[in-house]
């Protein structure tokens, strides 16, 4: 079974760098993939990557992320472009979306212009398991 845990930008905002770091890496480690609205800043994904490294054991095998951002289309102009400015001035890291996932469910994580595709290890059955059938 996959859980995803939805967190709003609001639930990480005023914490500091490394709380949001330290908030969204221990979901991942309860076997969870985060949805995060919004991106964190670059050195934050970069201290993030750098924790989970230090992090890494038997149980806890690191992250798979994935920062989608909008794209803004060179064929807008004017008031439209204006207003995408005015949006990433006021609302900043709460566009987009971070995908988490603990590599021991995450396969991998694609993503293209149209669309995200998040996939998952199947999960073996223990040799305890199989004995008791």
């Amino acid at each position: 079974m996959v859980t995803l845990q939805i967190v709003s930008y609001s639930a990480i905002e005023n914490l500091s760098s490394l709380g949001r770091i330290r908030k969204l890496l221990n979901i991942a480690k309860e076997n969870k993939i985060v949805l995060l609205q919004g991106t964190l800043q670059r050195e934050e994904e970069t201290e993030l990557i750098k924790v989970t490294m230090e992090e890494i054991n038997k149980e806890f095998r690191g992250i798979e992320l994935a920062v989608i951002t909008p794209t803004i289309s060179k064929e807008i102009t004017g008031f439209q472009k204006f207003k995408n400015n005015l949006l990433n001035t006021f609302l900043g890291n709460r566009q987009g979306m971070t995908i988490i996932g603990p590599a021991n469910i995450v396969k991998s994580i694609k993503k293209d212009p149209n669309k995200i595709e998040l996939y998952t290890k199947e999960k073996r059955k223990t040799k305890a398991k199989k004995r008791k059938k």
